[in-house]
């Protein structure tokens, strides 16, 4: 299992780091992703790394956002850049099968925790 933290309130053009750390001893082994859901809006994957260190992120992320992994930490971490208030979601991470394209990459299975909340004001 896999859980997001390090979520907050920040103002537009700020940055925010996002943990999402994992129990076990298999982290290494998987490809990680972060997926966002605003209000009113489906659940989207923003970036993930593969077990490789593979990166692959959403057009619109791309060149803001960092996917990182610490195998040593068991814990994947996502940089965010340049925030923008469209950006203003909650955030969660989940073991995904890795794709080289970005959007047939999908998670492994439905569990998704609480999430981490982050808020972007204009």
């Amino acid at each position: 299992q896999l859980q997001a933290s390090g979520g907050g309130l920040v103002q537009a053009g700020g940055s925010l780091r996002l943990s999402c750390a994992a129990s076990g001893s298999t982290f290494n082994s998987y490809s990680v992703g972060w997926f966002r859901q605003a209000p009113g809006k489906q659940r989207e994957l923003v970036a993930s790394i593969s077990s490789g260190r593979g990166t692959n992120y959403a057009d619109s992320v791309k060149g803001l956002f960092t996917i990182s992994r610490d195998n040593a930490k068991n814990t994947a971490y996502l940089q965010m850049n340049s925030l923008k208030p469209e950006d203003t979601a909650v955030y969660y991470c989940n073991y995904v099968w890795f794709r080289a394209s970005h959007d047939f990459t999908r998670p492994t299975n439905d569990y998704w925790g609480q999430g981490t909340e982050v808020t972007v004001s204009s």
